[in-house]
């Protein structure tokens, strides 16, 4: 969600590419990391998956969107609708827990009240679980209103420090994950499972390791139909991005930087031999623009997610590190597409982005 150091590494740790670390006394109840294999045989009839990290205009952040008071379908219906007359055919989106423990019925009806909007507007959709970006406290109910001018002023981590202040929220986050893949493990408007944004952000470090690992536990003994995956985001994190490239069925990054350093990081992730799906980029003021990266994408059949779809509460027009205080609209947007009337920012991107997808 924030890319802070160029990624110039990767960690390949043999030429056969990824291994499971699968507890061996596990292997009846657990699957093993998917081989290359078998990540191409799943990959090889799939579109090339372009879209964006999706949240309604009107919510300001995870739990205002699948909180049963403020889960608005109607908007869903219309953002989605217009992502698919661009020619986008799927989203990335994040989940809560704490929204999920209020109702775990509800969110879960929520959710398939999700997927059924999307899939009518032939869009399918990759969830994301847990997410170290941005506030680390949050309650349910009604969540604050926008900082003027301030990008994600109310985007929440999940679980944040609450685990680490209580410990035995552990079995809270394994019942939840286990419920909701359990409930779409072989669901077909599901594309895969991103156990974790960005691990190790605001930070954490190899802090956040434990539960990463425990994601991949638990998503492996329910054994969905779809690929687990934790993209890597920042070369620093060795430990974790080692961890996530290992055990990841499918690979998946970020990548906010401009064309040079994305091909580059492309051509690394490339030796693993698995799909590969970028679910984080474009930050227009970073030169990572739809013109200069999502033409490369394509020719890789390598996902694309931007960030960010209709501009709304989240305030992802303005950059990471510079918010405007008089709340007036930038010159150049960091984040979005689509202003709340449908409006584009730019016309050349939709030329371009309809373009790119009219062939598919």
């Amino acid at each position: 969600m924030k890319y802070i150091v160029p990624i110039i590494f990767l960690i390949l740790t043999a030429c056969g590419g990824p291994t499971s670390r699968v507890d061996e006394n596990k292997e009846q109840a657990s699957r093993a990391v998917w081989s290359k294999q078998q990540a191409n045989e799943w990959y090889k009839d799939k579109p090339w998956y372009r879209g964006a990290n999706f949240n309604p205009s009107t919510a300001i952040n995870q739990l205002e969107m699948w909180q049963e008071a403020t889960f608005d379908p109607e908007t869903i219906d219309r953002e989605l609708g217009w992502a698919a007359d661009i020619g986008m055919n799927a989203m990335r989106v994040y989940l809560h827990h704490l929204a999920w423990k209020q109702n775990p019925e509800g969110f879960k009806n929520r959710m398939e009240k999700y997927l059924e909007i999307a899939d009518s507007h032939g869009i399918s959709t990759l969830f994301v679980f847990f997410d170290d970006c941005w506030n680390d406290t949050y309650s349910e109910g009604k969540q604050p209103e926008p900082k003027i001018g301030t990008h994600n002023s109310g985007w929440i981590q999940d679980p944040g420090k609450r685990l680490y202040e209580s410990p035995e929220l552990i079995a809270d986050l394994e019942a939840y994950v286990k419920d909701v893949m359990k409930r779409f493990a072989n669901d077909k408007r599901v594309i895969m499972w991103d156990l974790y944004n960005e691990p190790g952000n605001s930070g954490y470090g190899d802090k956040s390791l434990p539960l990463l690992e425990k994601a991949f536990e638990w998503g492996r003994e329910i054994n969905p139909s779809q690929p687990l995956t934790a993209g890597v985001w920042n070369d620093e994190l060795h430990n974790l991005n080692k961890f996530q490239l290992e055990n990841s069925d499918v690979i998946t990054y970020h990548n906010y930087q401009d064309s040079a350093h994305h091909a580059q990081m492309i051509a690394r992730l490339q030796e693993y031999g698995k799909p590969m799906l970028c679910t984080e980029y474009m930050a227009r003021t970073r030169n990572s623009t739809f013109q200069a990266i999502m033409p490369m994408l394509k020719a890789h059949k390598i996902g694309a997610f931007n960030w960010g779809l209709v501009s709304g509460k989240t305030n992802t027009i303005y950059a990471w590190d510079t918010p405007i205080e008089s709340g007036e609209e930038p010159e150049v947007w960091f984040h979005d597409i689509f202003r709340r009337d449908g409006s584009a920012f730019s016309e050349e991107e939709i030329t371009l982005i309809k373009k790119l997808t009219s062939d598919e």
